[in-house]
């Protein structure tokens, strides 16, 4: 069974019952080439205790997809990229809120690229596919959810574009939504204008409603009947309130993140005293209810008094203080602290050889910027063991080194690869956003000459009915108990980096602009506090390595190389110094530490690339003698002929009776070959040279 849609000129097919049918659901979703198999499985007994969805989306790209064999010694898949993990989680965001409260059975979703096209749209097809295989299964969902990339060229929207017009576009923006409205948003931008993503908003949810219509179509044709599932209401919540009624205000509005978890954790143990028996141990039950208790009243004391829980106003930004230059061995670093929030960034700088090497789909990919985002657990208080980067931290260091992307000078004016490292050392919130800021004090401390500062802001909002709220820099217990985590980030003129959740069924766009100009107006505060900091790049460290930039002839780049690398690894070892070649541009890069040795590898290089000059004397140095003349070398590695009869004034029987080996003589080029081959002359050397009185070359 299969419906389809046409697209841009191809079909979007959605087909089910012939792949993987041992599933609640499975559908192979195709567009043009690229193929995307999408299973959804979930537990028949339910996780008991648990107020969420216990739900894992995995994301899985196979390497026989497009044609490959995986790299590394094994030559099979391992461990999910970052790619893969980043479109796990762009998966999961849009389709996690939409399951009903209380289905708590352990579920997963397998998005499996099979067969992978030029057009760009694996992760596109594969939230369509989870969307579509949980709307045809038994497990209840509230869906489905459409989704769709939008780009921008010449100022026009371009739906979904291919590989070629992703290049060309100063848009990457991700949009899923229902029916009724927009419920995720991902991507950066060319310092993009508030009133433009709202068109591309708009422009996107058009079509998100074709492809909904799409999967009813197939749920109509290959559903399966929802199950049922219990929800326990009891009246717990009615008895943790009477017994936390008077004291629940007074501990959830204490200012300090600390302080007021250990009195709301002093109320609960109170619940659990008095609602335990002897019987019946019900602590998880009491857990459960307590949290809805307290995010009730939370909501409802922003809603009516427009107070939040650490006292600011929803428009009010948490104090900031920045630093910079705190770490004197390294080449740039920045502490960014805001509120409860603080984040440790350093900037390296390296060489070509540093670049990162990804095998990806498409090919090698190599990246000059990285940045690396670590959430260490000391910074909420927590003990925990130090293991490899979770989906989080590499989704939040993604988020961050997208904003930032944008500003990042290219190779040719900055010939270094930058790796940045943000250590959140303090978090209660918006620790991602943080790291954009402190990224951005961090790289003009260590002289990178990025365009301008960017500064990000994460946003919420508490909405009841027809009553909005909407928050700026939001704290962790806002993102937790409120409806959306919206991140803006850019520099004065626009954004470059968003990446919107809601936990509503959706959000209007007046609500959506509103957000968008309210971040706006953060941002430039913020803005305002880092270029009060530092305004413009600093020198580079003494101790980062200085790379110099030489253009030479193509051509000439095997005479630097030489016979089997003999040369390069002759100025190598002489200078110290590290060389990296482009051969097809003629660019020769030169780094080191060490600015004496790099000046001695230019000038050694500068001397083998140097083209001889017709009529122009050179100090050369006799090479080899034999019986017509003597072969004299004026450059590195280029020998001119110097005829017997070109020697002296005078005839002279034997070359030895005036030239030995080694002798350093002033010659003329008096002729160039076809080749290439310099002719050279002694005598008329030493008469320009007595006539003019002038020195050597």
């Amino acid at each position: 069974m299969e419906v389809e849609l046409e697209i841009k000129g191809k079909k979007l097919v959605l087909q089910t019952g012939t792949l993987a049918k041992q599933t609640n659901g499975s559908v192979l979703v195709k567009y043009g080439d690229t193929y995307v198999l999408c299973t959804v499985v979930a537990e028949k007994i339910p996780k008991e205790g648990l107020d969420f969805v216990p739900l894992t989306i995995d994301y899985q790209e196979k390497a026989y997809s497009a044609g490959k064999i995986p790299g590394g010694f094994f030559k099979r898949e391992g461990k999910p990229t970052d790619r893969e993990i980043l479109v796990s989680r762009l998966i999961d965001r849009p389709i996690r809120p939409l399951f009903p409260e209380g289905f708590n059975y352990e579920t997963q979703g397998i998005a499996s690229v099979l067969s992978y096209g030029d057009e760009n749209i694996a992760d596109i097809l594969s939230i369509i596919g989870i969307s579509a295989a949980l709307t045809i299964s038994d497990i209840p969902f509230n869906g489905p959810v459409g989704a769709v990339r939008v780009g921008r060229i010449n100022e026009e929207f371009i739906l979904n574009p291919d590989n070629e017009e992703s290049e060309k576009s100063s848009l990457n923006l991700v949009v899923a939504g229902t029916e009724e409205a927009v419920t995720m948003v991902e991507g950066g931008a060319a310092e993009c204008s508030e009133e433009i993503l709202v068109e591309a908003l708009k422009f996107a949810h058009t079509h998100i409603k074709g492809i909904i219509a799409l999967q009813k179509k197939l749920g109509s044709i290959a559903g399966k009947p929802k199950r049922e599932f219990k929800v326990e209401h009891g009246n717990l919540k009615d008895a943790i309130f009477n017994i936390i009624s008077g004291k629940i205000e007074n501990a959830l509005f204490l200012q300090k993140k600390l302080e007021r978890q250990q009195a709301l954790e002093a109320l609960f143990n109170e619940c659990i005293q008095n609602l335990n028996t002897a019987d019946k141990d019900i602590s998880l039950e009491i857990a459960n209810a307590f949290d809805k208790v307290v995010k009730k009243i939370m909501r409802e004391t922003i809603i009516r008094k427009g107070v939040r829980v650490d006292g600011r106003k929803p428009d009010e930004i948490r104090p900031i203080t920045c630093m910079i230059g705190i770490l004197p061995r390294v080449h740039g670093s920045a502490l960014f602290t805001r509120g409860e929030t603080q984040a440790l960034v350093a900037t390296t700088l390296g060489t070509s050889e540093d670049e990162q090497k990804i095998d990806s789909l498409e090919g090698e990919i190599y990246k000059t910027f990285m940045l690396h985002y670590n959430f260490l657990p000391f910074s909420v208080g927590e003990v925990k063991p130090l293991r490899a980067p979770g989906r989080r931290e590499i989704g939040h260091g993604y988020l961050a080194e997208r904003a930032l992307q944008f500003v990042i000078p290219s190779k040719d004016e900055f010939p270094y690869t930058i790796r940045v490292v943000s250590d959140i050392l303090e978090s209660n919130g918006s620790s991602s956003m943080a790291t954009v800021c402190g990224a951005s004090l961090s790289l003009m401390d260590a002289g990178v000459p990025i365009k301008a500062h960017v500064a990000g802001v994460a946003m919420g909002l508490i909405k009841e009915d027809d009553k909005v709220v909407i928050l700026t820099d939001i704290i962790g217990m806002e993102d937790h108990y409120g409806d959306m985590d919206f991140k803006v980030a850019g520099t004065e003129k626009g954004i470059t980096a968003f990446q919107m959740d809601v936990k509503i069924p959706g959000i209007d766009y007046e609500i959506f602009k509103k957000a968008l100009d309210q971040a706006r107006q953060a941002r430039l505060f913020i803005l305002k506090k880092m270029y009060e900091t530092i305004s413009q790049p600093k020198e580079l460290s003494s101790y980062a390595p200085r790379i110099y930039k030489i253009q030479v002839k193509p051509e000439k780049i095997r005479d630097i190389i030489g016979i089997g690398g003999r040369v390069i690894k002759g100025i190598i070892e002489e200078t110290g110094v590290k060389i990296d070649i482009e051969d097809k541009e003629g660019i020769v890069r030169i780094a080191s530490s060490n600015e004496a040795s790099a000046l001695r590898a230019i000038e050694i290089i500068k001397g083998i690339t140097q083209e001889v000059e017709l009529g122009r004397i050179y100090m050369g140095k006799v090479s080899r003698i034999v019986d017509f003349g003597a072969f004299v070398e004026i450059m590195p590695g280029i020998e001119g002929l110097l005829h017997i009869s070109q020697i002296a004034d005078k005839r002279i029987q034997k070359v030895s009776e005036v030239l030995k080996v080694g002798d350093q003589i002033p010659v003329k080029v008096i002729e160039i070959d076809d080749l290439g081959r310099p002719r050279l002359s002694r005598k008329e050397a030493l008469k320009e040279i007595e006539g003019k009185n002038i020195s050597t070359k």
